[in-house]
């Protein structure tokens, strides 16, 4: 079959001298492993040849020899060995030295660390699950440079938003491409067991992401799932932990006598009749409960003669500290991989979850309750409210939520089910030509229900209930078919060629209602069409896309020294117009490994050296489907006495839409000093995206709101170092380990469509030469103070002594008094970026003790506290209903930071009061700080035929220095909520969301106990 294309004359003389060479050599086969699992390019050389080759993607290999031969099986990192030639082999290898871990996945393929030319990097499962969560993102914070994730709920089993050397788009995705065990993911990272992961590779600059098309726009993120070792006897292994979580610190609202005192000062309100001097009540401490969560993983792993496999099976149980708040996971996975013959290889891989997610939460109900009201009556019964001056504030406690648990709920379940499978045929004519095709079968639905019983949170015990549910399914399927060309010449010369053909195709589909005066309270969300009140379908969405790639890749490699990759991949998207389907993407990437120079060879210290340098480009078709096409929606109205539907255009189609693509060019060091006992990576790269997808804002006289272009262009520009290093390697029983990582990220607009002629998009807060995510409002500078009333009757005309003072931007006059009072144009645009971002982890171990430390820091940035800012309503400063407690201005207090209670006011808030909201987000934050005890050698734990028995303690989130934010307010820096959620009022950003600190679930610190046990 490897013949095809020869005449026939040809193909018999070359059959001829195929066999001919077979019968000169013999064919050895085998697989390589560590304790771990299979090595992925382990070198396998004929001993005293330059015939070699190196092990695939699980382990395997395939070399012909001479009879007798002896082969000699290397790695770096590990004691090479060396084994009489044969079929089926099974070789161990022992760790050696320092150096580790040293083949990456690289999307298609894998590399050693030493021979890769793009910015990869790398952590392994073990590394990972040293921080015991919910999913991989949390385990992965400040642990790899460049890569930012960001909170964006603290609600158990939310999601993190992920980003890989910034943002790029504006609208459309900047998520980065999970690829789970060779196939994309369409799943969400919490779908996926942390404890079944063995690494994660992270591709971050064009040159390694280009391979994936469109899809790696914003970077590539390989998980590679926990696998059996060929030819070794099973093993079981358990994994749990039990957790104890307490709040880490309550909002810091005002207790009984400093409301008091604030709002007499404030002079608006009076103490309501459910309110008394005498009493002082912590809304909070009567909320919160103790959250205990725990995790077990339980699997079993081992061989068979030419094959492997490993199944698990886990289960994780989070509870809130906010009562009926949790989070249930139930996984499920499985691989195996079997050889046929000498030529055939098939596999399976397939991970499955059920998932809920579950609770209510009114943490503005708790925080701005009244500390002078009770939630109980004179009979000692709960109240329904309490009757505040100018509102009515429902009674929310633990006791209360508990009891309505069945009538006042909102809860998410959903399944995923993604699997691959493979087929693989080495060419036995050609040496190092093998066909694989990978298939990958993926589904994920979802049902989010929610009901509110009759009279619940509400004053009148009679409100009608209301209902209303909504569900989601996602299908996806992918066929790829790869053709690659792995071989190693005279020991020096490596060469890897890859060829791929790909399609795919998603399709999705959502349904939703919701009902009021639902006939009985128990039927829940369960029976919407028995509703008598009002009812609707809302929610209906349905679309279906594809994606039709071809794909060449080249690798060479000379004596580890010279190293060259190119790449070319071509996508054609359905979601983007007709004639504008297709992109190619090329990539192209060198390295030099300066320490195998013989110029070089008198420094032993330095065992590696690398300069790289790498250029690809990549493109994004993450927008809604059917954008092209323009919209239709409906339209109610008076059509004479009769009540119409009707439908408009709400956006126009627009038949020359195309890619959003990126240039990214990206220069790089890495080095290894000592043995290994020294090693880091220095980064710089730049990157300009064109064409962004946008959908653009059309004047209200067209008849039509928007339609969606590729008009905008952005920057990204950047660099990033780690450091690793072994500081006490095993002296006196003493090691010691640290590792740093530190990154700065710099974006900005460098053309927008607007009709401003200096770049201005107000509505959606995009500024050309302007960061992405920027604040744009008025600039805090202080309160205006007793002796400047010349100048704040003029800026602030009507203004007090106490009021907040912001940055003016007009003229002055010959006086030095400015010439107008503070308006629109006074609005200052504020950068968000941080300054600095990055990540230390430290691990130091005696015999069989060990302690690791694991923590993250920011310098500088902004941070949005809705809970400080008017969009929050919870510091009014007027005693309306209670209020963070801050310090603010009075006669005999001019220095405080916060205004006058009862001043000047702008909707219930202190004028300008949203520039309290915005925060110096620096922090050094501990994240996880672990000591365990290995019980491994003791004879006892031997003989019950245990080979692995670990027992550690965690707390996690123990606590924060150099936080302005945590400073003033003792609370955590980190954000929590979307700008649209948890706040009365939402930040408006026009297009898109940024992450803030609102009143949502509170941070926790928690107190972890587990064991991993091997048998």
């Amino acid at each position: 079959m490897c013949f095809l294309g020869m005449a026939p004359v040809q193909q018999a003389s070359a059959a001829t001298a195929a066999v001919a060479s077979v019968q000169q050599t013999k064919q050895a086969t085998g697989y390589v492993a560590d304790s771990q699992g299979p090595l992925i390019g382990a070198t396998v050389m004929e001993k005293g040849t330059n015939n070699g080759t190196v092990t695939d993607f699980n382990g395997f290999f395939t070399l012909n020899v001479k009879p007798g031969a002896t082969i000699v099986v290397s790695y770096v990192g590990y004691v090479s060995q060396e084994v009489k030639a044969g079929d089926n082999l099974k070789i161990n290898l022992k760790e050696d030295g320092h150096v580790v871990n040293e083949v990456v996945v690289i999307g298609y393929g894998t590399q050693r660390r030493e021979a890769v030319t793009g910015s990869v990097a790398n952590i392994g499962g073990e590394k990972l699950n040293q921080v015991a969560a919910t999913n991989a993102a949390q385990a992965l914070q400040g642990r790899v440079a460049g890569v930012l994730m960001t909170q964006t709920s603290s609600k158990p089993g939310a999601e993190m938003q992920i980003r890989i050397r910034g943002q790029r788009s504006l609208t459309a995705s900047n998520d980065p491409l999970i690829v789970l065990d060779g196939i994309p993911f369409m799943g969400q990272l919490s779908d996926i067991n942390p404890t079944d992961i063995k690494s994660m590779d992270i591709l971050k600059d064009a040159s390694a992401t280009a391979i994936y098309g469109s899809r790696g726009a914003n970077g590539v993120i390989i998980i590679t799932t926990v696998k059996g070792t060929q030819g070794a006897p099973a093993k079981v292994t358990y994994n749990g932990y039990v957790s104890f979580k307490k709040v880490f610190h309550k909002y810091p609202m005002m207790d009984g006598p400093t409301f008091s005192k604030m709002r007499q000062y404030a002079g608006i309100y009076q103490n309501s009749l459910d309110e008394s001097e005498s009493t002082n009540t912590d809304w909070q401490d009567l909320y919160y409960q103790t959250g205990i969560s725990h995790n077990h993983d339980l699997s079993v792993s081992g061989g068979t003669n030419g094959g492997s496999f490993s199944f698990g099976a886990g289960y994780y149980k989070d509870e809130s500290v906010v009562p009926t708040e949790g989070y249930d996971r139930i996984s499920v996975r499985g691989n195996f991989d079997q050889k046929i013959g000498k030529w055939f290889r098939f596999g399976l891989s397939t991970n499955n979850s059920y998932r809920k997610t579950q609770g209510v939460n009114n943490m503005y109900a708790v925080l701005g309750s009244s500390p002078l009201s009770s939630p109980y009556d004179e009979n000692g019964n709960l109240k329904r409210y309490n009757a505040l001056p100018a509102d009515d504030q429902i009674v929310v406690t633990k006791e209360t939520v508990e009891r309505d648990k069945d009538v006042w709920m909102s809860e998410n379940k959903g399944i995923g089910t993604y699997n691959t499978l493979f087929a693989e045929l080495k060419c036995p004519w050609i040496e190092g030509l093998t066909y694989r095709i990978n298939v990958g079968l993926n589904f994920r639905s979802s049902k989010s229900g929610s009901f509110t019983g009759t009279g619940i949170n509400n004053k009148d015990a009679n409100a009608v209930n209301s209902g209303s549910i909504y569900e989601n399914q996602t299908r996806n399927w992918a066929v790829e078919n790869l053709l690659t060309y792995d071989r190693t010449f005279a020991e020096k010369h490596n060469l890897n060629v890859v060829a791929m053909y790909s399609a795919e195709q998603t399709t999705y589909e959502q349904t939703g209602a919701s009902a009021q005066e639902i006939p009985a309270d128990y039927f829940q969300y369960y029976a919407l069409d028995k509703a008598t009140g009002q009812a609707n379908l809302t929610g209906y969405n349905y679309w279906q896309s594809g994606l039709v790639s071809w794909m060449g890749r080249v690798m060479y490699s000379y004596d580890n020294k010279y190293m060259i990759s190119a790449a070319l991949r071509s996508d054609a998207s359905s979601r983007l117009a007709k004639g504008h389907q297709w992109h190619t993407y090329p990539a192209v990437s060198a390295g030099w490994n300066i320490a195998r120079e013989n110029f070089m060879e008198n420094l032993k210290w330095i065992d590696n050296l690398k300069l790289r340098v790498g250029y690809g480009e990549t493109s994004n078709q993450s927008i809604n489907p059917y954008s092209t096409l323009g919209g239709l929606a409906t339209r109610n109205y008076n059509f004479g006495s009769t009540y119409k539907s009707g439908y408009y255009v709400n956006s126009l189609p627009n038949p020359e839409l195309g890619w959003e693509y990126s240039k990214t060019w990206n220069f790089g060091l890495d080095f290894s000093f000592f043995n290994g006992r020294l090693s880091g990576s220095f980064e710089y790269y730049t990157q300009k995206t064109n064409d962004i997808l946008l959908n653009v804002k059309l004047p209200d006289t067209s008849g039509v709101s928007s339609y969606t272009g590729n008009i905008g262009n952005t920057e990204n520009k950047g660099w990033e170092f780690s450091l690793n290093g072994i500081i006490i390697d095993n002296k006196n029983g003493w090691n010691w380990e640290a590792g740093i990582n530190f990154y700065q990220n710099r974006n900005k607009l460098t053309k927008l469509a607007t009709n401003d002629p200096d770049g201005k998009d107000e509505g959606n807060l995009w500024f050309v030469g302007h960061p992405i995510d920027v604040i744009y409002d008025y600039e805090y500078v202080g309160l205006w103070q007793k002796g400047e009333e010349a100048a704040m009757n003029i800026l602030e005309p009507g203004g007090n002594a106490g009021m907040i003072k912001v940055k003016y931007t007009g003229d002055y006059d010959a006086n030095g008094l400015p010439t107008r009072q503070i308006g629109p144009d006074d609005r200052q645009i504020m950068s968000m970026e941080p300054d600095l971002v990055g990540g230390f982890n430290t691990t130091i171990g005696y015999k069989n003790f060990d302690l690791t430390v694991i923590g993250s820091f920011q310098i500088g940035g902004k941070l949005i506290s809705a809970i400080h800012s008017s969009n929050g309503y919870l510091n009014m400063l007027s005693g309306r209903r209670n209020n963070l407690d801050v310090d603010y201005w009075t006669e005999n207090n001019t220095g405080a930071k916060y205004p006058k209670p009862g001043g000047i006011m702008s909707s219930d808030n202190p004028k300008y009061g949203s520039t309290l909201g915005y925060f110096n987000a620096g922090y050094l934050k501990f994240r996880t700080i672990t000591l365990g005890y290995n019980f491994d050698k003791l004879q006892a734990v031997k003989d019950l035929g245990i080979s692995r028995l670990r027992l550690y303690a965690t707390v996690q989130n123990p606590f924060v220095l150099f936080s302005p934010y945590n400073n003033e307010s003792g609370l955590d820096p980190e954000t929590n909520s979307w700008s649209n959620e948890n706040t009365a009022v939402g930040y408006s950003f026009g297009s898109h969301r940024m992450p803030i600190v609102g009143y949502n679930t509170p941070a926790t610190r928690n107190f972890i106990f587990g064991v991993n046990v091997t048998f």
